[in-house]
Parts: C-alpha cells; sequence; structure tokens
C-alpha cells in the first residue's frame, strides 16, 4: 500500500503541474505520515545532505560554460566549421546541424541548449534554403538531444551522484553511443533530403575554406578537448573540468572572440541562476524521497514485481526500456533521472548488469523523451525558435524517434558500445 500511495500522490501533484521538487518532497511526507513512525525532519536533514557534495557542483559551472559559450559566438563558429566539414552532401545544412549539434553537446551538457544554440542558426538558415521548416525542427531537436549522451553530460553527472557510478566513467561510456546516433541521425536525414530534393550547401567548399574555418574556430574545438583530456589524462576532476571550462569561455569569448561583454555576462550567469536553481531544489528533495524508498524497501518490492512478470534478463531489460520512453514522454530527463535509478537500479545490480552501462542506456532512453509529446522540452525550444506548430513538428520527429531508439535497442543488447572505452582506459 505504501508503494501504491507514493506513486500515486506523485503522479497526481505532477498532473496538476506542480514543480517536480515539490511533487517529491510532498508524497514523501504524506506518505510518511500515514505509513512510518520516522519524523518528517527526515526531509529537510537528507534534502541538505543530498547536494552537499562536492561532484554536484559541476552542474551549474557546465550550465555557465555552455551558456557562456553560446553568448560568446562559440556556437556560430562552431556551425561554420560544420559546414566546412558536410557542405558539399546532398541535404548539407541537415548534415551541417547534426554535426553542430554533435560538436555543441561536448560544450553544453544540455539538450535544450544545444537545440537552442544551434537551432538558432540552422532552423533559419534551412527554411531559407526551402527545406520544409517542420522537419529542419524536428532534427534539430532530435541532434539536440546528443547533448545529454556525449560528454560533459549533465544527466551523467546527476546519475553518478544518485548512484555512485563514477562521472568520469559515465562520460567515456557516452562517447561511442553520441557518435553512433548522430551518424545515425545523418544517414536518416540524407536519404531524406534526396527523396525532398533538398539542396547541397552554397557555400564554397575545398581545402583551403576547410582550413579557414578551423582557423576560426579553433579556441571553440579546443574546449572538449580541454576537458575531456584533462579528465581522463587524471589532471583534474569532472567539477574542476567544469570550472576549467568556465573560466575557458570567458577567456575566449573575452578576449579572442571578442563577442562576450558586461551586458551578455549578465544573461549567461542569470540563465544559469534559473535553471540550476530549480535542478537543485529538485535534487535536493530527490535524495529524500531516495531515502524514504531505500528505508521501506520500495526498490526491493518493485523489483521482485519486475522479476515475477519474467525471469529472463533480456525480457526485463526490455520491460524497463519500455517504462522509460513512456516516462521520458511525461517527465523531464534530470526529474526522471533522480526518481528512478533508486527504483530500477539494483535490480539491474541483481541481474548483473553493470551500474555505468544501465547509466548509459537510462539516458538514452530518457533523451528520447526530449522529442516525444507531450512533455518534448527540445521539441518546444525547436518550435519557439522556428515559429513552426508542435503539431506540424511531431510528424516530422516520429521516424527520428525511431532512429534513436533503433539506437536504444542496441545498446541495452550489446554493451561493449558503451562499455569497451570504459574496460580498455579506466578499469
Amino acid at each position: 500500500m505504501d508503494v501504491a500511495l507514493l506513486m500515486a500522490l506523485l503522479a497526481i501533484f505532477l498532473i496538476i503541474t506542480l514543480p517536480i521538487g515539490i511533487s517529491l518532497g510532498l508524497a514523501t511526507a504524506v506518505t510518511m505520515c500515514v505509513f512510518s513512525s520516522t519524523p518528517l525532519t527526515m526531509i529537510a536533514q537528507n534534502a541538505f545532505t543530498g547536494i552537499d557534495t562536492f561532484p554536484l557542483l559541476a552542474i551549474p559551472f557546465f550550465m555557465l560554460a555552455g551558456s557562456m559559450m553560446s553568448y560568446g559566438g562559440i556556437s556560430r563558429r562552431i556551425v561554420s566549421f560544420a559546414e566546412s566539414l558536410v557542405g558539399f552532401m546532398i541535404g548539407a545544412l541537415a548534415m551541417v546541424t547534426v554535426v553542430a549539434c554533435m560538436f555543441f553537446a561536448a560544450i553544453s551538457g544540455s539538450g535544450p541548449a544545444t537545440v537552442s544554440a544551434i537551432g538558432s542558426f540552422m532552423i533559419p538558415a534551412m527554411k531559407e534554403k526551402h527545406y520544409g521548416g517542420p522537419f529542419a525542427a524536428a532534427l534539430s531537436a532530435a541532434a539536440g538531444s546528443i547533448g545529454v549522451i556525449i560528454p560533459p553530460s549533465i544527466p551523467f553527472v546527476i546519475y553518478g551522484v544518485v548512484s555512485g557510478a563514477s562521472v568520469g566513467e559515465m562520460f567515456m561510456a557516452g562517447v561511442i553511443p553520441g557518435l553512433m546516433i548522430g551518424f545515425s541521425l545523418m544517414v536518416y536525414a540524407h536519404f531524406v533530403a534526396k527523396k525532398r530534393n533538398y539542396p547541397c550547401s552554397d557555400k564554397q567548399m575545398g581545402l583551403r575554406n576547410l582550413l579557414l574555418s578551423f582557423k576560426d574556430a579553433f579556441w571553440a574545438l579546443m574546449v572538449p578537448v580541454i576537458i575531456l583530456g584533462g579528465i581522463y589524462g587524471g589532471i583534474f576532476t569532472p567539477t574542476e573540468a567544469a570550472v576549467v571550462g568556465v573560466v575557458y569561455a570567458m577567456l575566449v569569448g573575452k578576449f579572442i572572440y571578442k563577442e562576450l561583454d558586461f551586458r551578455t555576462l549578465c544573461d549567461a550567469l542569470k540563465d544559469t541562476v534559473v535553471v540550476n536553481g530549480a535542478t537543485t531544489f529538485m535534487l535536493g528533495l530527490s535524495m529524500a524521497f531516495a531515502k524514504y524508498l531505500t528505508m521501506e524497501e520500495i526498490p526491493i518490492k518493485i523489483g521482485a514485481w519486475i522479476v515475477g512478470i519474467s525471469d529472463s534478463k533480456y525480457v526485463i531489460l526490455l520491460l524497463v526500456d519500455i517504462m522509460l520512453l513512456i516516462i521520458g514522454c511525461f517527465i523531464d530527463n534530470i526529474s526522471s533521472m533522480i526518481i528512478l535509478t533508486p527504483i530500477f537500479l539494483p535490480v539491474m545490480k541483481d541481474l548483473g548488469v553493470d551500474p555505468v552501462h544501465f547509466g548509459l542506456v537510462m539516458t538514452v532512453a530518457l533523451a528520447i523523451g526530449f522529442i516525444t509529446p507531450p512533455y518534448g522540452a527540445n521539441l518546444f525550444v525547436a518550435s519557439a525558435v522556428s515559429g513552426e506548430r508542435m503539431d506540424n513538428i511531431s510528424k516530422e520527429i516520429f521516424p527520428l524517434v525511431g532512429v534513436m531508439t533503433v539506437c536504444l535497442m542496441l545498446f541495452t543488447y550489446f554493451p561493449a558500445i558503451s562499455m569497451t572505452l570504459v574496460n580498455f582506459f579506466m578499469r
């Protein structure tokens, strides 16, 4: 009964659009009052201690770094370099969008931020060249979801904090899957462009232009090299890497590209404070929620129910993937990660699934939720940038959801895709 009441209250509070953090805390408090003698001060204690952790500091700094790079002209130079790489192909601008999102993903760690930074350039450019507006918006939204898969990734940091998994190993696990998803979206975009006669880029190609665009974007392209190279080289931790990213973005934006002034810096800080404030509040109360789950052995009960459906590891993995895809349609990536990790992870461990591998699978499954109605945060951003109606974008998004779901199944059943680099470099 305690499980049923807790989940029912959480669902009701979310349906009536209470903030995620309040929903988690209130559902926990009411259930404790009914079924537990534990004092309610446990919620406040765990909410505070849950956010009092060094790895969690990486989140606001990665957010700030990504915001400063967007305001500081880095995203525009990444788009220009991506165009010089793939602009000769059929449907070049669609290809450029995916490649640019992959580069920016290695900077921002956020899906909506990637869509906003790259989509604001590429969606108008594609519409100007007579690409379908809904297709341009849908592709930008789908490619933007790579922002939480290619490291550094904010959901990877949160999963590491909640699960105890190594954030560095999570970053390494996301490299190959992120590249695979990007390549798959490029293949799909190429065939759609060929079928619909979308044009190549009119930008002059050639080695000289490639070198010039590389020179212009060099300092932007060095961001992932510095951040990831420093982490995997043992020079600094992921949290320290986020701080290095902020300092680097400020120096490059101010003194090299000269597009980051006091006003734009204030805008970047404001964006970061708003998003991080909501995330930290939600994360703190989620720790109290997770503590109550553990105290009442709710993950064990849910795990027993899942295992009772089938004794096959592969069937259970499929069921969990389906649950994650459905939940991702209604709850955002970070909230879902916080709520579901304490529930599903014990089951995965009992099945012999590596926590890092499961974290990658969970992140990809929930990232698909960025582009599935009715929630679809990336869809909302793409709609705002493009001016296209959500229903028109949704018609173009479902084939892209299919492409990403196929990738998810590959990652789920072939752990080597995500774990090879982890096992080779970090274990």
